[in-house]
């Protein structure tokens, strides 16, 4: 490898937007993110279904076998 053309790799801090943070290694010295493991809905358990209004029962129906 050349020397001296590669960004230096140091301590970094992460944040998230809910206030969480966490330290990482990183050629950058700050890394801002919008969602974490903290309050991601999947990760917290409040993630709910996407079957709004019975949108699989009316695919079903539509392709159902007719006789």
């Amino acid at each position: 490898m050349k020397t001296d053309i590669h960004p230096e790799y140091t301590e970094a801090t992460v944040s998230c937007a809910c206030g969480t943070t966490w330290d990482i290694k990183s050629t950058r010295k700050e890394v801002k993110v919008g969602i974490c493991s903290n309050c991601h809905p999947f990760y917290t358990g409040t993630a709910r279904n996407a079957d709004v209004e019975g949108r699989i029962d009316a695919f079903n129906r539509r392709f159902a076998q007719k006789k």
